[in-house]
């Protein structure tokens, strides 16, 4: 998707914009909001402001910047209300921190980080994908030996063969995400 105004967007396009970072969006605002419920309010309405509103966006970056960029301004906006102050106390500090543009920018970092190694995990074969995301929600090889009913030289057979398809992947990834930081 390149260049297009919210009211151009075909519903083919909004719902792979949708697709790609709602996830990703919502626990970006919960990072803020510590509550996933609004968080998952708060993306809706920026997929609303987004489909309603003429908003020109030029590029896939221009368009992760935007929808992030929003997601953190009307979580903000959320912990300003005073439905969020009639719940619960925000100290001014914390406020402050949430404002502050590192406090963005390391967790639109590991936000980036989070959905990259998704993306290369599930691009591996079905057995080694299956293996290394219970192995990353914590099981031991012989938890995920017993819950997949393989023996456990499968388990770290197929880890290895993750882990061999994983890293230069991975490492490319990463070089390109990190190699903005110095140009900036």
């Amino acid at each position: 998707m390149n260049i297009v105004t919210a009211n151009s967007l075909s519903l083919k396009e909004y719902k792979v914009l949708f697709d790609t970072y709602y996830t990703s969006l919502c626990l970006f605002s919960n990072k803020y909001l510590k509550d996933i419920e609004a968080s998952k309010d708060v993306v809706q309405e920026v997929f609303v402001k987004l489909w309603d509103q003429q908003i020109v966006i030029e590029n896939d970056n221009a368009v992760k910047s935007y929808l992030y960029t929003c997601v953190k301004n009307k979580s903000l906006d959320y912990l300003k209300s005073k439905t969020f102050n009639s719940c619960q106390q925000l100290s001014d500090k914390e406020l402050e921190v949430y404002e502050s543009d590192s406090f963005f920018e390391k967790e639109l970092f590991l936000e980036e980080v989070e959905r990259m190694v998704d993306i290369a995990i599930n691009k591996l074969p079905y057995k080694c994908k299956e293996i290394i995301k219970l192995s990353l929600k914590g099981f031991k090889n012989n938890q995920i030996s017993e819950e997949l009913s393989i023996s456990i030289n499968t388990v770290k057979t197929q880890k290895k063969i993750a882990y061999q398809k994983l890293r230069p992947v991975l490492k490319v990834m990463f070089c390109f995400l990190i190699m903005p930081l110095f140009y900036n």
